[in-house]
């Protein structure tokens, strides 16, 4: 399990989560198919046949997403792009790619992969639905998913960022401009144009009646506008940031502990009331490793007076770190590729200080305040 995450395994080095929204949606789509869809197509079938094949139909749409996802990241890796997971949720899949594409041609190929794999879909369901024509039982599901997954594609397909139709675009426009950030802001304005249209869609739908189906359009349209103002946010944040060093925004207020130390007591020493995000273990004048309040929470706290650092630390050897003079925009971005939040900083060999998200937050008030 990872954050409100978990792990089912992975395809093709890909691993891929589920997360806790995704069991919301799976009962939503399950009851609306057992209930409405296959009663008013299928008059004759038993209650149990209904739940079951339903229930059925929306695991395999489920792996449809996944493959959708897999579209992607096939492509992303075919540009040397790390992807992190996929993961499952409340509005479909998302395949975390862990760097922007090297390219407008490569964000282009990337972003049309998804649809790509959804209309492929829906043509084999098609196919399968027409070959078990004389079973209804085997047909219904395929029947089904040749429509919703053709509908996935279409809908993706929508010029609006974060959709995938809205990155096919943003790559249009960055290969004319020749600028990633104009073609960002683009897409994103479109993006929140889309999700103002569906959230006035969906309360058009209310009004008319049709309850649950609006509040879904409303729904996905306020998703759209939030996915699409955090991007321009991210762009603001970029142009904020672009230039500026580590060690501008680096703490050097970082402790120091040893591997014997236990851990009760570095929770009293250190962390509490200190506001610390990482100590640094060292060892005969070196440092061995480094401790998180991560590593710390899982351990129970009857455990605690009988742990010690070294049972937790992470190596030096495995420590991700970054130098000093570094561009503090590669740092978050470190951070994103790996997950973490916060880089030991380095001159040299020397140990000098740590990066956090907090540290960097507060170097960006500092920046407002004095009008940068």
């Amino acid at each position: 399990m990872k954050d409100n995450h978990i792990s089912i395994g992975k395809i093709i080095g890909v691993p891929i989560y589920l997360d806790y929204s995704w069991f919301l949606i799976l009962v939503l789509l399950t009851w609306m198919l057992a209930q409405n869809y296959f009663p008013q197509e299928y008059k004759d079938w038993t209650k149990f046949s209904y739940w079951f094949v339903g229930l059925v139909t929306s695991f395999i749409f489920f792996l449809s997403i996944v493959l959708h996802e897999l579209g992607h990241s096939i492509i992303a890796k075919k540009y040397k792009l790390r992807v992190r997971r996929i993961t499952l949720f409340i509005f479909g899949g998302v395949a975390e790619i862990t760097k922007e594409p090297p390219k407008s041609s490569a964000e282009f190929w990337i972003a049309i992969a998804g649809p790509i794999t959804s209309f492929l879909l829906a043509g084999i369901f098609y196919l399968l639905d027409k070959a078990f024509k004389g079973s209804e039982y085997l047909a219904a599901p395929f029947h089904y998913l040749s429509y919703i997954n053709f509908i996935l594609a279409v809908f993706n397909l929508i010029p609006g960022f974060p959709l995938d139709g809205g990155r096919v675009f943003r790559a249009i426009v960055w290969g004319i401009t020749k600028n990633i950030k104009k073609a960002t802001t683009i897409a994103a304005n479109v993006g929140r144009f889309f999700g103002f249209l569906f959230i006035m869609i969906g309360i058009f739908q209310i009004f008319q009646n049709n309850f649950i189906d609006g509040v879904w359009i409303a729904f996905i349209g306020w998703f759209l506008d939030n996915a699409a103002v955090s991007q321009i946010r991210r762009q603001a944040l970029d142009e904020l940031l672009s230039g500026h060093l580590v060690s501008e925004a680096m703490s050097t207020d970082f402790g120091i502990v040893y591997p014997d130390s236990n851990i009760q007591e570095i929770i009293d020493n250190h962390f509490i009331g200190a506001n610390r995000r990482c100590l640094l273990v060292k060892e005969n004048n070196s440092v061995v490793g480094f401790i998180t309040p991560n590593q710390i929470n899982s351990v129970p706290k009857e455990e605690r007076q009988f742990k010690t650092i070294k049972d937790l630390m992470i190596p030096e050897t495995n420590i991700i770190k970054i130098n000093a003079d570094a561009q503090l925009l590669n740092a978050l971005k470190l951070m994103d590729e790996n997950g973490i939040a916060q880089l030991p900083v380095t001159e040299g060999e020397t140990y000098v200080g740590i990066l956090s998200r907090d540290t960097v937050i507060k170097f960006m008030f500092e920046l407002h305040r004095i009008g940068h």
